[in-house]
């Protein structure tokens, strides 16, 4: 089991690196194809899209089929096919079509990992596994940053995501061996349900907002925005967005395996999520008072952005909480769709705010600034929501 965790984890770290690597390789897409920021945040957009749809499917396959089957087959072809469609991009239709293929691949890896934490491990160390692995996982994070920049100057980007499909392949391949199948709960005389059955229940519907806002500002500034911003505002280079990228990564990391104990430090999960989205809010609304605050004031800002963003472990904790048994497939990629499905859709409105406010004659620092308010205002409107939610600890 722990060794197929181990595959598990690096197809992970495959899916943390394939959601943010747009905002390094930006300006080559621009150079070589005429692909600009408001293409990729669509096609950014088209990934989260992709990998939260696809949450229903793999929750149906992780119940029936079981985690090995689900991860590698889907990991292989979409994940290892897109990227390498990707490499062979000649247009921006290319890439949109490349990035729902990787959407599609990566969708089913933590879900696996977190199906066989429920089902084979206490669950009162969920979350603190949860985070871990999300912890770890986004490594990938830091390495879309800095890494991804030296590799794709120095190399090309075309050979750098040559590079990457061929790892995803051989990742899939392992996935296949080594993860677990454990026995489905779907014996004669076990209790039957299905999606709608976990829609039904009233403690998730006050959950489910703060997942579809929660990670959708980090992921969303991280996964693209962070580059074209410290370009487009601080007349940053390529080093300087990657030591902006990488700042923001290793604080994401920070943040999603320290979450993790807080529940039972605190002896709540509610309040530790909305305490820390509540900090995060903070620093959201300070970018979008002072969008030209300077180079390092602003790294500092979204670093804590994606600090205190990191709270998707816990929340996932909190709704998994509520879960029976015989749903924990469907229930952990419900809960995963809304996460996943919010950055998708924020993602795309905030191409197209961002592309407004150009054309509306707004200079960069004031796009950007609507950016920030846009992504403040859904936290707002989540934590609202979440403060009706009900307490658990499992």
């Amino acid at each position: 089991m722990k060794t197929g965790l181990f595959f598990l984890l690096l197809g992970y770290v495959l899916s943390q690196f394939y959601r943010a690597f747009l905002a390094v390789l930006a300006p080559a897409l621009l150079t070589d194809l005429g692909v600009g920021a408001d293409d990729l945040a669509r096609a950014s957009g088209y990934w989260f899209l992709a990998f939260a749809l696809m949450q229903i499917p793999v929750g149906w396959a992780l119940d029936r089929m079981g985690p090995r089957l689900t991860a590698s087959v889907l990991l292989a072809i979409g994940g290892g096919g897109g990227a390498l469609l990707f490499a062979l991009a000649q247009s921006a239709l290319a890439i949109d079509i490349a990035m729902v293929l990787i959407g599609i691949g990566c969708a089913p890896v933590l879900m696996a990992s977190y199906y066989i934490f429920a089902r084979a491990y206490p669950p009162a160390v969920f979350g603190m596994l949860a985070g871990i692995i999300v912890g770890v996982g986004s490594l990938g994070n830091i390495a879309s940053a800095l890494p991804l920049a030296w590799s794709a100057d120095f190399f090309g980007w075309r050979e750098t995501v040559f590079a990457l499909a061929a790892i995803t392949f051989a990742v899939a391949i392992a996935a296949g061996r080594f993860v677990p199948d454990l026995p489905a709960v779907t014996a004669e005389g076990a209790p039957r349900g299905s999606l709608l059955d976990l829609l039904r229940m009233p403690a998730l519907w006050f959950i489910l907002p703060m997942l579809l806002v929660a990670y959708a500002p980090s992921a969303g500034i991280r996964g693209l925005w962070i580059g074209p911003y410290f370009a487009d505002v601080h007349g940053a280079g390529g080093a300087g967005v990657g030591q902006a990228t990488l700042v923001m990564g290793f604080a994401m990391v920070a943040g999603s395996i320290l979450y993790g104990p807080l529940d039972r430090l605190f002896r709540s999960r509610k309040w530790v999520v909305f305490g820390g989205n509540a900090l995060g809010l903070v620093c959201l609304v300070a970018l979008a008072l002072w969008p030209q605050a300077g180079f390092w004031n602003a790294a500092l800002l979204l670093a804590a952005v994606g600090f205190f963003g990191a709270s998707f472990p816990t929340i996932m904790a909190h709704g998994r909480s509520f879960v029976p048994p015989h749903l924990t497939g469907r229930g952990v990629t419900l809960l995963n769709l809304f996460s996943i499905g919010g950055v998708g859709l924020l993602q795309m409105l905030s191409g197209r705010i961002h592309a407004t406010a150009l054309a509306s004659g707004a200079g960069p620092a004031e796009a950007y600034q609507m950016l920030f308010w846009f992504f403040a205002a859904a936290q707002i409107v989540g934590l609202a929501v979440y403060l009706f939610s009900k307490d658990r600890l499992d």
